[in-house]
C-alpha cells in the first residue's frame, strides 16, 4: 500500500471519530484533546532530547497540566504560578550556564506551546450559545485540512519556488498560495451546512488569513524541530502520518489567534 493510501486509510476513521466528539462537545470533547495534548507533549519533549535540547518532562506535564486546569484556580493562584515561572526564567538566564538555560526553555516550550493550542481549541468549542461553537470548531477544522490539501496537491503540481528549503524543502510558494483557496472551500462549506452559521460571511476573510499564514507556520515549526532531531515524524503513533504533533502542528498555532478572533466577533455581531 502507498504512503498516500495509507494515510487515506487511517485518516478517514480518525477525522470521523473526531467529528463524532466534536459533535458531542463538552467533556467529551476536552478529554479527548487533553489526552491528545498529553501524547503531544511526550512527542515534543521525545524531539528536543533527540536534538539535544531535552527539558525537564515533569515540569512540563505540571505546567501544561496547570494551564490546562487553569479555570479551577483562583485567579491569585495563577498569577503566583506565573511570577514563579518568570523569576526562574530570568534567574537561569541572568545566572545559569548555557546549558541549563536550553533545558529550561526547552521545558517551557514543551510545557505551553502544544498544550495552550489544544486548549483553545476547547474554547473554540465552548464558544456562544446552542450549536454556534460546533460550526465554528467545524470551520478550524476544514480550514486547516483545506489549507493542507489545497497546499499539498497545488505545491506538487505547480511547486517551484521553495518556501523554506532548509527547514523543509518540498515546501513551495505555489503550494502556499494555494492553501488560501482551500481554507476558503473549508470555511464555505460549513458555511453552507450551518442554520445559520453564527458569524457574517464577510469573517472569512480575517479567517482565511489566520489560517494560511499561522498554519504554514505551525508546519514549519514542527518541521524545524524534526529536521533538529534528524527524524522524519514526531513518533509513529499514526501510521502514514506519523505522530499527533505532525498532524495537529497547524492547528496548533492557528487556534489562539481564531479563538480570540471568533470571540471578539461574537462580542460585537
Amino acid at each position: 500500500m502507498s504512503e498516500l493510501k495509507t494515510r487515506v486509510f487511517i485518516a478517514i476513521p480518525l477525522a470521523s471519530l473526531m467529528l463524532g466528539i466534536t459533535w458531542v462537545g463538552g467533556l467529551f470533547f476536552e478529554l479527548l484533546f487533553g489526552a491528545i495534548a498529553l501524547i503531544t507533549i511526550w512527542e515534543v519533549h521525545r524531539l528536543l532530547k533527540m536534538a539535544g535540547s531535552e527539558g525537564f518532562f515533569y515540569i512540563s506535564i505540571l505546567i501544561a497540566l496547570t494551564i490546562w486546569n487553569a479555570p479551577l484556580f483562583p485567579f491569585y493562584v495563577i498569577s503566583a504560578i506565573a511570577i514563579i515561572i518568570l523569576l526562574i526564567s530570568l534567574v537561569i538566564v541572568i545566572r545559569s550556564k548555557s546549558d541549563l538555560k536550553e533545558r529550561w526553555f526547552s521545558t517551557l516550550f514543551t510545557g505551553i506551546y502544544a498544550p495552550a493550542g489544544f486548549l483553545m481549541m476547547v474554547h473554540i468549542r465552548n464558544l456562544g450559545i446552542e450549536s454556534e461553537g460546533l460550526w465554528l470548531t467545524l470551520t478550524l477544522f476544514l480550514m486547516i485540512w483545506g489549507n493542507d490539501i489545497f497546499a499539498y496537491f497545488g505545491g506538487k503540481t505547480f511547486g517551484k519556488r521553495p518556501l523554506a528549503p532548509i527547514i523543509s524543502p518540498k515546501k513551495t510558494w505555489e503550494g502556499f498560495w494555494w492553501g488560501f483557496a482551500g481554507s476558503a472551500v473549508g470555511f464555505i462549506i460549513v458555511f453552507l451546512l450551518a442554520n445559520p452559521y453564527p458569524l457574517p460571511l464577510w469573517s472569512i476573510i480575517p479567517a482565511i488569513l489566520i489560517i494560511s499564514i499561522f498554519g504554514p507556520l505551525g508546519d514549519i515549526t514542527a518541521s524545524s524541530l524534526k529536521r533538529r532531531a534528524d527524524v522524519k515524524d514526531s513518533s509513529s503513533i499514526l501510521p502514514g502520518h506519523g505522530g499527533f504533533f505532525d498532524r495537529f502542528d497547524s492547528l496548533i498555532l492557528s487556534a489562539p489567534f481564531l479563538f480570540f478572533y471568533f470571540f471578539f466577533l461574537l462580542r460585537i455581531y
